[in-house]
């Protein structure tokens, strides 16, 4: 993250023992648990009651001009990025591209998503200029041009690898110690590098499917909007229970790996300057004795334990729902792995806010203010708020604690709630789904006392 405004997203001392919270979020997720199995004996979530909300508003929403419209702010907004990442200053916290791309879309999206449905479909750069081509292509040609058959056993790996690749080119690629490497034309260079690859796969694959499985942007945002209460359907916009589109979001192979993915890469920026620095160090200097030069040993031992973090978030979730075999009645390992996939959703959004809650206020400041009017850095003033700092009091430590202990907690009860609506749909005695739980509280736990002690780590 842009380290000025990552360090202050951690100053301040904790206003309560970070232990302390950890017991009482324990005993929060015990009584829900309890509760859930005394009252919650059918499930709710299995079957999406959808349906449409003003289909006037939907045919305006959805016409030709609007969607054009739309498409092409996401399209400019691209160019802008790219321009701006290569005629604009070096220096990362005084150019407009590096807080768009990282923190107004980065981490302002998933929330929005949440909040709004799945509006980034509508705004993807990609999408619409695919379309336009494709759309082209077709009048050229005078019919659709055929695609390839997506193979449906890659599913959403793609953007799995491409959410990985991502934070690293963030965060381990941009960081070398102390120093930052990452200037706004290497960004810029990445975006170019990417786009070429999405039309690639656009053209080999179809427009739609590789914006459904493979486009990372459009799959991480769509996971979140699976919270949301609004949904998108044959072009009419509607709205549904709570949370009931995450149900069946994990059909899809891959979106196990998606979501870990997400969990992890948070928790490693969380814990590679606290909990895991110490070992980090021991390995870059090893990789260095061993003959690699500074920046690849840096980036090495950043890469290794990137991965090892994965493969522990993964773990936690595999050993629970390992456990969930030994109930009777409970369906293979494989059922059971897609099943409670879509439990970590909450989760990953939980670790997202309590991580980079203080750092988003703080930067969409810089952002819609001396960014804005400033955007490459070279002294222009094109809405008078270029000499506009940011206000570092307008939240106070003790506030963006409080956020983080509550999303945190938030995310897991919500995560143990969908779990047990699953559990009561596998198993039709509520008595044998909350046996099943167990296991499933305990990885609730287990995810909230590592985010807890990430923060505490950070706040020292």
């Amino acid at each position: 993250m842009i380290p000025f405004a990552h360090a202050l997203a951690s100053r301040g001392d904790l206003p309560i023992p970070a232990w302390l919270f950890a017991w009482g979020a324990a005993i929060v997720l015990v009584v829900s648990f309890f509760a859930l199995s005394a009252a919650w004996r059918q499930p709710k979530f299995e079957e999406t009651r959808w349906r449409a909300i003003t289909p006037r508003l939907s045919r305006i929403l959805f016409s030709w001009p609007v969607a054009s419209v739309c498409g092409a702010i996401g399209a400019l907004l691209l160019g802008f990025v790219v321009y701006v990442g290569f005629a604009g200053t070096d220096a990362p916290d005084r150019n407009f591209a590096l807080t768009f791309v990282f923190v107004t879309v980065w981490l302002g999206f998933p929330v929005l998503s949440v909040l709004i449905g799945d509006f980034f479909r509508v705004f993807s750069p990609w999408r619409f200029l695919g379309r336009v081509v494709g759309g082209g292509v077709a009048l050229l040609f005078r019919g659709p041009v055929p695609h390839l058959e997506y193979p449906e056993r890659l599913g959403r790996w793609p953007a799995a690898a491409g959410l990985v690749a991502f934070v690293w080119l963030e965060i381990i690629y941009g960081s070398i110690g102390t120093s930052v490497s990452l200037s706004p034309e290497v960004v810029a260079q990445a975006t170019v590098i990417y786009s070429i690859y999405t039309f690639s796969m656009m053209a080999l694959f179809g427009v739609e499917k590789w914006n459904e499985r493979g486009e990372f942007l459009a799959v991480y945002f769509n996971m979140f909007s699976q919270l949301s209460i609004f949904e998108v359907r044959d072009r009419s916009f509607g709205r549904r229970a709570p949370f009931s589109g995450a149900a069946n979001w994990a059909k899809v192979p891959g979106s196990l790996g998606l979501v870990i993915s997400a969990i992890a890469v948070t928790t490693f920026d969380g814990a590679q300057e606290g909990a895991l620095r110490p070992a980090i160090e021991w390995l870059q200097e090893t990789l260095g004795d061993l003959g690699f030069g500074v920046t690849e040993a840096v980036r090495g031992g950043d890469t290794i334990f990137l991965l090892i973090v994965i493969a522990f978030v993964a773990a936690i979730y595999l050993t629970g729902v390992k456990g969930m075999l030994g109930i009777p009645g409970a369906p293979s390992f494989a059922k059971l792995r897609e099943s409670f996939a879509h439990t970590l959703v909450p989760i990953a959004l939980a670790y997202l806010v309590a991580h980079y809650f203080s750092l988003f206020v703080f930067q969409e400041q810089a952002q819609f203010t001396f960014l804005l009017s400033d955007p490459l850095g070279d002294g222009s003033n094109l809405f008078g708020t270029a000499g506009t700092g940011i206000d570092y009091s307008v939240i106070g430590t003790s506030f963006v604690w409080y956020v983080q202990l509550i999303a945190l907690l938030a995310g897991h009860v919500l995560g143990l709630v969908l779990a047990h609506d699953r559990a009561v749909f596998i198993w039709k005695d509520y008595r044998m789904a909350t046996r099943s739980q167990y296991w499933m509280l305990a990885v609730m736990i287990s995810f909230t006392c590592l985010g807890l002690y990430l923060l505490s780590v950070a706040n020292q």
